[in-house]
């Protein structure tokens, strides 16, 4: 079988359940209805002949990326067109708070723009300030990432640990609490750590409880890959039990994150190797069914849920494999966004050459070998940008013309800010509204 069979073989089976799954799931979940009433500010009477025209700006939903190589690259221009593609597609940033890199002297942070420079590490206030800029929402990664440690804070008492860790959180919370809103607390614990602190009972709990009580105005977020074992549809699932231990020991978690990169044939850089790893792993990672599953059991903890970190290989230059990885990407997303639980998609790396475990531009080792990215190498658009671009821009956005009738307009959109113009006795008065899965969805605009 080619690959394109392997790859897509369940997601272009899809039966009349996956289709209404999906498209009524966008529809019931992603869309809301606003009432928009005109009024008179001094009593008068209306005009017979109102229009309201609504044009979507953004999405309450969040579509995201990391913004690792913000201001990364060897030239102005090569970076001046990263910073105009991340904005053409995503609304939500994730920044790097990685330990090791943010404070690799003890008491000498790297926050500011001016700060020396770490490969995929840009300065906070550096992604900060470009997030303000851009109308990007900003979110941290991570927290506490046990091996993402500084080398000073390795081979130290937990209450040394503690007492640092108090110290990071405080120092962020104070820093960037108020231009941050989402934290996430602790990531990878279901794997091994680089700590002695890492292995005590109370680490993800402690975590959390000094998160709640540092960044109270902020949404809390734990993050992690291993979720497939024992079964992604029990309450026996391993990941499922860490979070439910949370929730009983009263610590507050507010979404669910799942890593989802789709390294197909890690160890060996060969790509028949790969392809024959990526057919077998097609029946949970690219199966609708599975997803739901996955999904729908995590539902039942009560809170949200995103994809963190997602990539989909392409593995090869040639149009075939960018047009699979495309597909693939497409059929995730609308799986992702259709789920009620589901509030944030998060692709990993925008362009490829500059993953992780990888010298910039080595194509050969670390994750660089995937292609994963939406934009190539030299930057230029995969067939995967093009095809989010249509989803997130086109389709799943909203215009709408409508007359109001006795003063009172009403449209059905996907949740999100929009633009209004409500024309009246030839006037055009401008308004903007929110449309949110949370609210009622109901304006007034004086005219």
């Amino acid at each position: 079988m080619s690959r394109r069979e392997n790859a897509l073989r369940y997601f272009e089976q899809e039966d009349s359940y996956i289709r209404q799954r999906i498209e009524s799931g966008i529809e019931l979940y992603r869309k809301g209805d606003a009432t928009v009433r005109i009024c008179s500010a001094n009593g008068a009477p209306l005009p017979q002949n109102i229009t309201v025209e609504a044009k979507q700006r953004s999405h309450e939903f969040k579509f995201g990326a990391n913004i690792f190589m913000l201001d990364e690259f060897p030239t102005q221009e090569e970076n001046a067109v990263y910073r105009e593609k991340f904005a053409e597609l995503f609304n939500l940033a994730t920044v790097p708070f990685y330990w090791s890199a943010l404070e690799p002297e003890e008491g000498k942070p790297r926050y500011a723009v001016d700060s020396p420079k770490i490969y995929r590490r840009p300065a906070p206030d550096l992604c900060i300030a470009y997030c303000k800029e851009k109308g990007i929402e900003p979110k941290c990664h991570c927290l506490n990432y046990d091996t993402e440690s500084p080398s000073w804070f390795l081979n130290q008492p937990t209450s040394y640990c503690k007492e640092k860790l108090i110290q990071r959180f405080r120092e962020i919370s104070e820093r960037y609490g108020k231009d941050i809103p989402s934290f996430e607390v602790t990531n990878e614990t279901l794997g091994e750590g680089d700590t002695q602190f890492f292995y005590d009972d109370d680490f993800v709990e402690w975590s959390f409880q000094m998160a709640d009580r540092l960044f109270p105005n902020n949404h809390l977020i734990i993050n992690d890959f291993k979720y497939w074992q024992p079964n992604i549809s029990t309450n026996r699932n391993l990941y499922y039990m860490q979070v439910e231990r949370l929730l009983r020991a009263r610590c507050r978690v507010d979404s669910v994150g799942f890593q989802y990169h789709c390294y197909h044939g890690r160890r060996e850089r060969i790509l028949e190797k790969s392809l024959a790893e990526e057919a077998a792993d097609a029946a949970r990672r690219y199966n609708p069914r599975v997803l739901y599953q996955l999904m729908d059991n995590f539902a039942k903890l009560g809170i949200p849920q995103q994809i963190t970190e997602m990539s989909v290989p392409a593995y090869t230059l040639d149009p075939e494999d960018e047009q699979v990885q495309a597909e693939i990407t497409k059929h995730l997303y609308r799986c992702f966004f259709s789920h009620p639980s589901m509030e944030a998609v998060i692709y990993w790396n925008l362009v490829d050459g500059y993953a992780a475990s990888a010298q910039a531009g080595d194509m050969t080792t670390g994750e660089n070998w995937f292609r994963a990215g939406f934009l190539r190498h030299d930057l230029s658009e995969k067939p995967v940008f093009t095809e989010l671009k249509k989803l997130i821009r086109e389709q799943w956005r909203t215009e709408a013309v409508v007359r109001a009738v006795d003063g009172t307009a009403r449209f059905r959109g996907f949740y999100g800010d929009y633009d209004l113009l409500v024309y009246a006795d030839g006037r055009k008065i401008p308004a903007r509204i929110s449309l949110s899965k949370s609210s009622k969805n109901q304006f007034t605009i004086m005219v």
